[in-house]
């Protein structure tokens, strides 16, 4: 008797899967739905703050700046570390809905460069197989 498949909630890390290379290939991109917190390097390496602004601006007024905008959700000021908007989906606002690839691997934030090494369950992701959608 086969064993049920085995549901990935990407807000219980005990039910991830063990990372293996090639895992990404098929997945959904499950942890692209989880809060990505950047630092102000990542924002300058995204694109969504110029480097004189990092460099002059205060980390509020930057923060402030693109709350407006709708580029991030969430500040904070202790450790001067920003939350990305996502969207209503809970996707992150730069996921491919369609593809479910990112569309700014080249420049993306630490956080998401060290997933799965670090995180909430290191050496584990929320792995999720890709369906292809209908026509």
């Amino acid at each position: 008797m086969k064993s049920p498949i085995a549901i990935v909630d990407v807000d219980r890390p005990e039910t991830w899967n063990r990372y293996k290379a090639g895992l990404c290939d098929t997945c959904a991109a499950n942890c692209c739905t989880m809060p990505v917190e950047v630092k102000l390097p990542d924002l300058v390496r995204l694109q969504l703050v110029d480097p004189f602004e990092a460099e002059h601006e205060a980390p509020k007024q930057i923060a402030k700046r693109l709350t407006k905008a709708g580029l991030i959700e969430h500040f904070n000021f202790k450790n001067s570390i920003f939350s990305l908007a996502r969207r209503a989906s809970g996707d992150c606002q730069f996921l491919d809905a369609v593809t479910r690839r990112c569309t700014v691997y080249e420049l993306r934030p630490n956080t998401c460069r060290l997933h799965p090494q670090v995180g909430p369950r290191p050496g584990h992701c929320p792995y999720g197989l890709l369906r292809k959608r209908g026509k």
